[in-house]
């Protein structure tokens, strides 16, 4: 175990509850609702006696304990190597993490260790501290609900200025980047952070609502081979999608995706082989048969002849 036990729910509980009798708020019905927030349904037969019983002996009947310390539940090395190495990810340092007390930790394990063979390379620069300050910016203005004024370059090379009700942040694993759900001029924005040259939160908020953004649908049929559902239904967990089991090995999937994600669509469908079938769009097929193509022209690629473009 990475965690040692005393981070289990159960400790977790029983934390929560002495730490309420301490200060004397504790009450049979808080108690209850502790148990039922941070354990199970049936802890609430066993942690109760158990506290109160001749088993732990740290409540009284009326609820009171003769603890004068709030429990404390110190880190273990382990555990602070751990959390030394999440620190090590430099997306941490947008959210101006505090490392005190772990400076001289031996991180468990470092970035360098992870080689991603699936990720476009050209991601969003996080040691920039022009870009940490706009993201610092766009998630002070989504805490405190207030419009952005934001000038960016666009996909066309314009660079509009506007003022926008920012809904969310979401992140790209395949992109590696951060983009900014927000809607202004009776549209919706999909803005990716690293084309933001700066933003600065509005006085006053409109409070748009965000409008529905435009899907494709994606619809493939999958053979039940070496797991392919259960990791195409991982894969895809972030969509909208329907399963329809057709026979014993065979299942017709419906997929809902942003347009602006297709190119990464493509990838991800190439990645399962010759299980997957695609049904529809047209064009999502015809930019498959032109990648499986090229690939089979890279595939049969004789030394001396002109080299094919990369995909």
């Amino acid at each position: 175990m990475l965690f040692h036990e005393i981070y289990g729910s159960y400790y977790q509980t029983v934390c929560a509850i002495l730490r309420e009798a301490g200060n004397g708020e504790l009450t049979k019905n808080r108690l209850h609702e502790l148990v039922q927030t941070y354990a199970f349904g049936e802890s609430l037969l066993s942690i109760p006696a158990g506290l109160m019983g001749e088993r732990w002996r740290l409540l009284h009947r009326d609820l009171s304990t003769e603890l004068l310390d709030e429990p404390e539940r110190p880190l273990s090395l382990l555990e602070k190597r751990w959390l030394r190495s999440l620190l090590l990810d430099p997306r941490i340092r947008l959210f101006d993490v505090d490392m005190h007390g772990l400076e001289n930790v031996k991180p468990l394990f470092t970035p360098d260790m992870f080689i991603f063979f699936d990720r476009y390379a050209d991601g969003d620069d996080y040691h920039d501290p022009n870009y940490i300050a706009r993201f610092r910016t766009i998630m002070t203005a989504l805490r405190e609900k207030k419009d952005l004024y934001i000038s960016f370059t666009s996909g066309r090379q314009s660079q509009p200025s506007l003022v926008v009700t920012p809904h969310y942040l979401e992140y790209s694993e395949k992109d590696d980047c951060f983009r900014l759900i927000a809607s202004g001029f009776r549209r919706s924005w999909t803005i990716r952070l690293s084309r933001v040259m700066d933003c600065a939160a509005a006085e006053n908020s409109r409070a748009l609502p965000l409008r529905p953004s435009k899907t494709e649908t994606l619809v493939f049929e999958l053979e039940d081979q070496r797991h392919a559902l259960e990791r195409v239904l991982l894969h895809f967990s972030h969509l909208e999608k329907e399963t329809k089991r057709l026979d014993e090995t065979h299942y017709r999937v419906t997929l809902r995706y942003d347009p602006a994600d297709e190119t990464e669509m493509v990838i991800r469908i190439l990645s399962f082989g010759p299980t997957i079938r695609v049904l529809e769009p047209q064009r999502l097929i015809a930019e498959l048969q032109k990648r499986i193509e090229h690939q089979r022209e890279l595939a049969t690629f004789v030394p001396g002849e002109a080299t094919p473009d990369l995909i």
